[in-house]
């Protein structure tokens, strides 16, 4: 018969376990898992990565459920444009997006032609393949993959499908306290353009800065118990991968 004393202690030792992961993940490390295709080809579906909680500072949204215990952040850092983040999307201040900063107070961004603007300057962008296949959704789309240049000197890859779908926009001006996100994936990609889902996002709703990846799978080829198709399933490639 087990006593009440070790009932006690296994009771006790959870708790402080689960202290301690909370801790961790409130105010250190938060593992985070990708659902979509908006950032590729620099995150892909099934990549789980670390998002570090202390980039930015703490706001409500560095606890879990948000609870009220924060007004405003507490030891911000201001992110640079270029950082990939994850941030609680405006609509519902819930969804975790991850997105890649663009625009930051006070900007204005626009879409002309199918070229992005900074503050009415060019982002530069160098094609360098005209033969990538990408996922959207469920489907493969041919793309045009470039590297982009932005204002700060950061260089980053991006894809636009060769129709070039998103052509024109409005002239984005960023509010204060607020930043402006793309995705990589700039025709699927649900963001800051789309102001009535995603918009600009409050400072208060930034999460933390993508890091690295530290496991990749593509279970769409094969489930997790389809042991036999872990050779193709598994991304070795991408483990402990930087992310920029």
């Amino acid at each position: 018969m087990i006593s009440k004393k070790i009932i006690i202690d296994n009771i006790k030792t959870i708790f402080y376990a689960l202290v301690i992961a909370i801790v961790i993940r409130s105010l250190f490390i938060q593992p985070f898992y990708i659902p979509s295709s908006s950032m590729e080809p620099t995150l892909l579906i099934g990549d789980r990565l670390f998002v570090t909680k202390y980039s930015y500072g703490y706001s409500k949204h560095s606890f879990p459920f948000s609870p009220p215990i924060i007004n405003g952040r507490l030891f911000y850092n201001k992110p640079k444009v270029g950082d990939i983040i994850v941030f609680k999307t405006p609509a519902d201040n819930r969804t975790d997006y991850i997105k890649r900063l663009i625009g930051l107070p006070g900007d204005n961004v626009q879409f002309i032609n199918g070229d992005l603007f900074v503050n009415n300057n060019q982002i530069l962008k160098s094609r360098i393949s005209q033969k990538d296949k990408i996922y959207c959704g469920n489907q493969t789309i041919d793309v045009n993959t470039f590297e982009e240049k932005l204002p700060n000197g950061k260089t980053h890859n991006s894809v636009y499908l060769k129709s070039y779908s998103f052509q024109s926009s409005d002239n984005f001006i960023v509010p204060p306290q607020h930043y402006f996100f793309l995705g990589d994936n700039r025709d699927c990609s649900k963001d800051s353009r789309y102001l009535t889902s995603v918009g600009y996002v409050h400072e208060d709703n930034l999460v933390g800065k993508a890091q690295f990846i530290f496991f990749s799978s593509d279970f769409r080829i094969g489930n997790i118990f389809s042991f036999w198709k872990w050779h193709k399933t598994i991304r070795l490639d991408r483990f402990f991968k930087k992310i920029i």
